[in-house]
């Protein structure tokens, strides 16, 4: 297969190579937003990021495979993939360990009152908080039950949490006490301490957490998004971060770099990350084997 490569895997040389020698032509194309290394026609495969993006898929006439290298689908135009019968993976599982430690790090944060206490090391005082929270005996709602979803699970079960999820498809999984359909996100949402999202953004998930929703969250709650941004309507957030929510952990926004005029930026309990929670040091391993794996298929 002819495979376009693209500078958003960050992949090696010795890589590279080891898919030439299973029978692959490679040809690397640095930035996506560039110009084309080779013709359209002459593209059998994709391994991208945002390719779509720049360069209409209509002109790769003879693509049947695409690895993404991230998580969501929403940067593919996903109704020509399927009517085309392209074959197009994702990278599942891929970030969702240093993803679902991010979640634990920034609930931990708020719940342990770290800002407090490192203003008060900056100016060498001793002061004791008596607000500190545990998350043990705690409700967490996961929405999105997926790879990441699952990950959060584990790692809040194991500091002794009672764990919800919520999901387009319900099922048993020990991870979760139970897993209620979408349907019933607000009666989840009620009952959580912790609101974890982890679902991808579609036209039916865009603003899910919005005005109504965040009436029926749980007074003192926190709320975590390493989904996308658009998932949370801001505004909103911004109503409830001052009435009702303990606090939030952000690592996407509907418009990013989030504006430097945003009020986001300024609110004690809010915790902001630029899109960084995917980063791990085990991703690049885990994506290769992946992509190893779907080339086979």
């Amino acid at each position: 297969m002819r495979i376009l490569v693209t500078g958003a895997w960050n992949c090696t040389k010795k890589q590279l190579n080891e898919l030439e020698s299973c029978g692959h032509s490679i040809v690397f194309m640095q930035n996506e937003k560039g110009e084309m290394p080779c013709a359209y026609s002459e593209v059998e495969g994709v391994i991208c990021n945002g390719l779509f993006l720049y360069h209409p898929i209509e002109k790769f006439t003879s693509l049947h495979y695409i690895q993404l290298i991230s998580a969501g689908f929403d940067r593919v135009p996903m109704d020509y993939v399927q009517f085309r019968g392209i074959k197009i993976y994702n990278a599942r599982g891929v970030y969702s360990i240093p993803m679902a430690e991010f979640a634990i790090c920034g609930v931990l944060q708020l719940y342990k009152e770290s800002r407090y206490f490192y203003k008060n090391q900056e100016k060498y005082e001793w002061n004791k908080n008596r607000g500190i929270l545990e998350l043990y005996g705690k409700t967490v709602c996961i929405v999105g039950c997926g790879s990441v979803g699952t990950e959060c699970a584990k790692r809040f079960q194991a500091f002794g949490c009672r764990v919800i999820g919520v999901d387009l498809l319900p099922r048993l999984d020990s991870n979760y006490q139970t897993i209620f359909p979408l349907s019933r996100l607000d009666e989840a949402l009620a009952s959580a301490d912790v609101v974890i999202l982890t679902l991808p953004l579609t036209k039916d998930t865009r603003y899910l957490i919005n005005e109504e929703r965040f009436r029926i969250i749980k007074s003192d709650s926190v709320l975590v998004n390493i989904a996308r941004g658009a998932v949370v309507e801001e505004k909103a957030l911004l109503d409830a971060l001052e009435k009702k929510l303990r606090g939030a952990v952000l690592d996407v926004f509907e418009e990013e770099p989030l504006n430097q005029c945003s009020p986001l930026w300024e609110k004690e309990n809010v915790i902001i990350t630029p899109h960084n929670s995917f980063v791990g040091d085990g991703n690049a391993e885990r994506l290769y084997r992946l992509i190893r794996v779907n080339l086979e298929k």
